[in-house]
């Protein structure tokens, strides 16, 4: 594969992980905005964690919906 054609392709891979989280978190800001002002708190002093983990299980939910059509 050409140099070309890797850089599209992690262009594409890049888009879709920012796309991903950024629905997630507009979806985590509407259906749990106490969760999002504790971890957002917690990130102003260093710990990412929470924020980090509200984010995997709101899409770790949303593969499981998925999941369950198919």
């Amino acid at each position: 594969m050409s140099l070309g054609r890797w850089s599209v392709s992690l262009v594409a891979i890049a888009g879709l992980v920012a796309a991903t989280m950024a629905a997630a978190t507009v979806w985590l800001l509407l259906t749990a905005p106490v969760t999002v002002a504790d971890a957002v708190s917690k990130m102003s002093e260093g710990d990412v964690g929470p924020a980090m983990q509200a984010l995997g299980l709101v899409i770790a939910e949303a593969l499981k919906g998925l999941f369950k059509y198919l």
